[in-house]
């Protein structure tokens, strides 16, 4: 057991399993095979880069947690989950991969042997690293189970922060501050865009004093002209022209638990109409945040929002927001509300967003965001970057 690298004490642990257990039994769930890597760290403390091999965490109403994966991997879980070495269980190498065998198979197996194929059984439907070949072949082997979708049951109990998690976050947001200081710093005409990224990752992996810096879930995006016109472009070698606006879409990151924060900066005086929808896209931040008060709805920060930017001329069609917290690639957000219209999720104290206007107009792109605390009087940001278009000369 891995008390002394623990980043939550056992009675943290103890509450989120209890959480999990109750909303299993509010879906008739007797058995939760659990397979996102975010949900299986925040119930067990597992951390390791494993997911791209089958792996899970079995949770029950009755007995401790069980931790499934790869033999290989079974010291790593060793090392970090609160469990006892029991509750660690391993499937062989040569199921890795396999075309003849599958890790499933010995996971139904498991699940025989203990009497819980007659079960109520809930999985991860939507789910990046749940697969149908992985689906296939437990419920082949598991003829007697119910299987439920549980996609999201997990997610949904992480909303609300406790004390430690939000300290976790504080953290990464002094790292992310950090981090954009150096791009400022740094960014000028010529640079190679790679190399530009080499002082972003640096600088979120050398964190700040008394915080580290962990892998964030996303790799830094930070299109320009033109190709800053759409979403999640990452970077090449080519170098920074004057001119150009760049928008630079990264998190710090802490013990797993992500800060997104996005500037748009352009390497001299930018066009009117960027002005104009700083103007806009500023505007739209303080009405949304205004909003993001105990009892009301994800989708009053959206309205809120949208309606600032319509009145000056502006439209975005798409969400301008999601919650965040602790996460594993491909994704820092946490995959259940979405600040957009008809998400009527209710806000409560301690849950966590970011905060995410972007605009992407016909000859580049805007994004000046926000990650924030829902407080009792209020959102609350998290780091401190001015919120502003920035202008390098």
């Amino acid at each position: 057991m891995a008390s002394d690298r623990a980043n939550f004490t056992r009675a943290e642990y103890g509450e989120r399993l209890e959480k999990t257990r109750a909303a299993m039994a509010r879906r008739e769930i007797d058995l939760l095979i659990v397979t996102d890597p975010s949900n299986m760290g925040w119930l067990t403390g597992y951390d390791g880069w494993s997911f791209y091999t089958h792996q899970c965490v079995l949770v029950l109403p009755d007995e401790e947690p069980v931790w499934f994966g790869r033999a290989m991997d079974a010291p790593g879980a060793e090392r970090t989950v609160y469990l006892p070495t029991e509750r660690v269980i391993a499937y062989e190498d040569h199921y890795v991969q396999s075309s003849e065998r599958h890790p499933m198979d010995v996971l139904a197996g498991l699940i025989r042997e203990r009497g819980w194929d007659r079960r109520s059984i809930g999985v991860e439907m939507d789910n990046y690293y749940y697969s149908a070949a992985a689906h296939a072949t437990l419920t082949g082997h598991l003829a007697n189970a119910a299987f439920r979708d549980a996609t999201g049951l997990v997610n949904w109990q992480r909303a609300v922060k406790s004390p430690r998690e939000l300290e976790y976050m504080a953290r990464a947001a002094r790292i992310v501050e950090a981090m954009h200081a150096r791009i400022f710093e740094v960014i000028e005409p010529g640079m190679a865009k790679n190399a530009l990224v080499a002082e972003i990752l640096h600088a979120g992996a050398l964190g700040v004093e008394g915080a580290g810096g962990d892998y964030p879930a996303i790799v830094p995006m930070l299109p320009s002209g033109l190709d800053a016109t759409a979403a999640h472009l990452t970077w090449d070698d080519s170098p920074m022209a004057p001119g150009e606006g760049t928008f630079f879409e990264i998190a710090g990151c802490h013990k797993r638990y992500h800060c997104p924060l996005c500037r748009t900066i352009f390497l001299g005086p930018p066009p009117q109409k960027y002005k104009d929808a700083e103007a806009a896209v500023l505007e739209g931040i303080e009405a949304g945040l205004e909003m993001a008060r105990p009892g009301n709805r994800c989708e009053d920060i959206a309205e809120a929002f949208y309606a600032a930017l319509r009145a000056h001329g502006f439209e975005k069609d798409s969400r301008t927001g999601y919650s965040i917290g602790m996460s594993y690639p491909p994704d820092w957000g946490e995959r259940t509300m979405s600040l957009r219209s008809g998400d009527k999720s209710l806000l409560e104290e301690n849950m966590t967003f970011h905060f995410m206007p972007a605009l992407w107009l016909d000859d580049g792109g805007l994004e000046i965001t926000e990650s924030f605390v829902v407080t009792a009087n209020g959102a609350r940001t998290l780091a401190n970057v001015p919120r502003k278009l920035l202008v390098k000369d």
